[in-house]
This record gives structure tokens, sequence and C-alpha cells, in this order.
């Protein structure tokens, strides 16, 4: 079977049949750029994270997928486009952090930014995935 930079095919045989597994060979990296120009487009946003200097819009699905804290609030107010109220300790700059971080998988930030974003992902995603990632950046940044 054909392969090529973007799909996969393999093939196995036997006595139940011929089957095939179609595979996206780049599909992670695909999907992580999508949504990350979907969120730099405002396309299909469906939510705004507001807090005292500014908000910005995201993606209900994506939020959800990587914080239990943001799929609870989500999940109790099931409007079309809702406005989530950051905490009052919770900067912009600290808010799109934590989002580019949300969409991309990484951030590029300094050791007095990484303090700021470790405490603000600890404290508002400590039910989510974020608490984990957010805690290794920190114990990262020590062994350096």
């Amino acid at each position: 079977m054909e392969t090529d930079r973007y799909w996969g095919v393999h093939y196995s045989g036997g006595m139940a049949g011929q089957h095939y597994c179609l595979r996206w060979n780049n599909y992670q990296s695909n999907m992580t750029s999508v949504f990350h120009q979907l969120l730099q487009n405002e396309a299909f946003v469906d939510v705004t994270l507001a807090c005292n200097e500014a908000s910005l819009k995201a993606h209900k699905v994506v939020l959800s997928a990587c914080s239990s804290y943001f799929q609870k609030l989500l999940l109790s107010n099931p409007c079309k486009h809702p406005t989530i109220i950051m905490p009052q300790d919770v900067c912009f700059n600290d808010l799109k952090f934590i989002i580019e971080f949300v969409y991309r998988g990484e951030i590029d930030v300094s050791q007095a930014e990484l303090q700021t974003v470790g405490k603000v992902g600890i404290k508002e995603f400590r039910e989510g995935y974020l608490e984990d990632d957010a805690t290794r950046f920190q114990r990262k940044s020590a062994d350096l």
C-alpha cells in the first residue's frame, strides 16, 4: 500500500478478512495549528473570557478538553456564547499565556512571567490538566 507524508495505510489480513488502518501522519500537529489559526482569526469562537483589563474569545470545546475547571463552568452555563469573568487576580497578560498554552501545548515565557502564569494555572485549573503542566513548568524551571 502507498503512503505519503500525510497519510499512512497499513494492511492486515487474516481469517476474518482484510483490514486497513488509515492514519493521518501529522494529525496532531495539524489540529494544533488549525485550532491556533482559528483562535487568531476569531473564527467559530463561542466563549468570551473577561478580566479587569480586557477580554478574549476562545472555543468552548478546546477549553473543556484541556481543563475540567472550564468544562464545569461551561456545562453549568449552556448558553450559546457565554462570557466567563475571570477572578480579579488574573491579569490579561496571564490569561493570554494560559490560552496560548491551551491551544499550542507550549509557551515561551520569562522567569518572572513563569511565576505568575504558574500560580494562575495552579489556582484556576487545579482540577484540570493544566495544574499538572503548570507544576511541571515550575519543577523544570527549578531544575535549570
